[in-house]
C-alpha cells in the first residue's frame, strides 16, 4: 500500500466523529494509560506476598464481584442521573480505592478493598458505552467503538511494559500510579464532556430487537425489560463465555507462567503483545470486516479466542508465549467492535444504560468465574487443564452465536441527538466488537 493510500486511510478512518467522541476516546486512553491492578492483581499476591493461586483467585473474584453489582446500578445511574456524573462519581471513588488497596496489609482488608475496586472501577463502564451511542451517528459506530479499543490497548501496551517493570521496583507505586491517571480521567470529563442523555421525545426510534417487543423511544425502560430481552440476553450469555476466556489472560496466564519461573517484567511483555498487535491491527482490520456478516465474524472469533488460549498448554520458551497471544487477539479484534455494534444495535435509545449495564455485567461476572476457575484448575490439576476449558468454552460461544444470529432482524433507523449539537440520524451498520475487557 502507498503512503498517500495509508494516508487516506487513516483520514477516513477519523473523519466526522464529533469533538466529544474525541474528549472521551482521550479519557479512555489515559485511564488504560494507568491499568495495574487488575493487570497484576495475581502476580502481587502470589510472588510478592506468597499467597497460594486460590488466595489470589479468589481476591480477584470478588473484584469480579464488586463489578456484577456496579454494573446494574451503575446502568439505571445513567438512564436516570446522566452519562456525566456517572462517569465523574465512578472514577473519581476508583481513584481513591485503587490508592487504599496499595496500602492494605491483612488479607481479609486486601479482600474487601479489592471488591471496592470492582465496584468502582466498573462503574464508568456503562455511562461510556451509553455516551459513546449517543454522540456518534449510527454509520459510524463501528469505526467509532473500534477507536476507542484501539485507544484501550494502546494505552494497554504502554501500561503492560512499564508496569511489569514498576512491579520489580514497587507494587505500590503502580497503585499510586493509575490512582493519579484515573483522576486525570474524571478532570477531563468535567472540564470537557458535557451530558449526552437523549431527552425524551427527541428519538425517533430505537435500536431494540424484537425480542424486546418493539418498544420506542417513549416507552419505559426498567431492568425487567432488559432481562426479558430474549435475543440480548443471548448476546449476554456469550458475552460471558468470551470474557470468561478473555479474562485468563490476566488471571490463568500470569499464574502458570510465574507457576513456570517466569518473572513479572517476562509477563508483562508478552500481554504487552496483545497490545501492541490491537493498536497495529485494529483499525486496518475493522475497514475489512466494517460490512461483512456479524454471524460469521462472531463465530470465527469465537474459535480463534478459545483455540489461542488453548494452545498456551503447548508454550515453552517466552516468544512461545507471545505467539499464543497473537493468537486470540486477532479474536480480540474481531469480536470487541462486532459486539459493541450488536449491543447498541439491540438496545432501545431510552434504555442505553440498563442495557449497558446488563451487558457490562457479562464481563463482571466473568472477571468473577475466571479466577475461582483458574486459581482451581491450576492448583488441583495444573495449568494444561485451564487451557483445554477454554478450547471447549470457545466452541460452545461460537456454536451459540451461529444459532443466535440466525434470522436477526432488519436494523431500525436510529436518531438522536449529538452532544457537539444538532440531531444525528442514520442507520447503524451491522455489529460492532467490545472491551477486553472491559474497563
Amino acid at each position: 500500500m502507498s503512503a498517500d493510500s495509508l494516508r487516506r486511510a487513516a483520514r477516513e478512518s477519523v473523519s466526522g466523529l464529533p469533538r466529544a467522541f474525541w474528549w472521551l476516546w482521550t479519557s479512555t486512553l489515559v485511564n488504560r494509560l494507568g491499568a495495574f491492578v487488575a493487570t497484576f492483581m495475581t502476580l502481587y499476591l502470589t510472588q510478592d506476598r506468597g499467597y497460594s493461586a486460590s488466595f489470589a483467585g479468589l481476591v480477584v473474584a470478588l473484584h469480579g464481584l464488586g463489578g456484577v453489582v456496579s454494573s446494574l446500578v451503575a446502568g439505571v445511574m445513567t438512564d436516570r442521573l446522566g452519562r456525566r456524573p456517572t462517569l465523574l462519581a465512578a472514577q473519581a471513588s476508583t481513584a481513591f480505592s485503587v490508592a487504599l488497596l496499595g496500602f492494605m496489609e491483612h488479607p481479609a482488608a486486601i479482600a474487601a478493598v479489592a471488591l471496592l475496586v470492582g465496584m468502582t472501577s466498573n462503574a464508568s463502564r456503562p455511562a461510556v458505552a451509553a455516551m459513546m451511542a449517543d454522540i456518534v451517528r449510527p454509520e459510524d459506530r463501528v469505526r467509532a467503538f473500534a477507536l476507542n479499543y484501539w485507544a484501550i490497548n494502546l494505552g494497554f501496551a504502554v501500561s503492560a511494559t512499564a508496569a511489569g517493570l514498576i512491579a520489580e521496583y514497587s507494587y505500590l507505586a503502580g497503585f499510586l500510579g493509575e490512582a493519579a491517571l484515573t483522576l486525570v480521567c474524571a478532570v477531563l470529563v468535567y472540564v470537557k464532556l458535557p451530558e449526552s442523555r437523549p431527552e425524551r421525545g427527541t428519538a425517533a426510534g430505537s435500536g431494540a430487537s424484537s425480542d424486546s417487543g418493539g418498544k420506542g423511544a417513549e416507552t419505559e425502560i426498567g431492568l425487567g425489560t432488559v432481562l426479558r430481552d430474549g435475543r440480548f440476553m443471548g448476546v449476554v450469555g456469550l458475552s460471558f463465555l468470551i470474557s470468561l476466556i478473555f479474562t485468563q489472560g490476566s488471571v490463568g496466564l500470569p499464574v502458570a507462567m510465574g507457576t513456570a519461573g517466569f518473572s513479572p517484567g517476562d509477563y508483562g511483555l508478552v500481554i504487552a503483545v496483545n497490545g501492541l498487535l490491537i493498536v497495529a491491527l485494529q483499525i486496518p482490520v475493522t475497514r475489512l470486516i466494517e460490512h461483512r456478516d456479524p454471524q460469521k465474524l462472531l463465530v470465527v472469533s469465537a474459535l480463534l479466542a478459545g483455540y489461542g488460549f488453548a494452545l498456551t498448554a503447548f508454550a515453552g520458551p517466552v516468544w512461545a508465549y507471545a505467539l499464543t497471544v497473537c493468537v486470540w487477539t486477532l479474536a480480540e479484534i474481531v469480536n470487541s467492535p462486532t459486539q459493541m455494534g450488536l449491543v447498541v444495535r439491540l438496545s432501545p435509545v431510552h434504555g442505553r444504560g440498563r442495557y449497558q449495564g446488563v451487558y457490562s455485567m457479562s464481563w463482571s461476572v466473568a472477571a468473577l468465574v475466571a479466577p475461582l476457575m483458574a486459581g482451581f484448575m491450576i492448583d488441583r490439576w495444573g495449568a494444561n487443564w485451564l487451557w483445554a476449558a477454554t478450547g471447549v468454552l470457545g466452541t460452545g460461544a461460537a456454536i451459540g452465536y451461529w444459532l443466535l444470529m440466525r434470522n436477526l432482524p432488519a436494523e431500525a433507523t436510529d436518531t438522536a441527538p449529538a452532544a457537539s449539537g444538532g440531531p444525528t440520524t442514520g442507520t447503524a451498520q451491522a455489529p460492532d466488537p467490545l472491551p477486553s475487557a472491559p474497563n
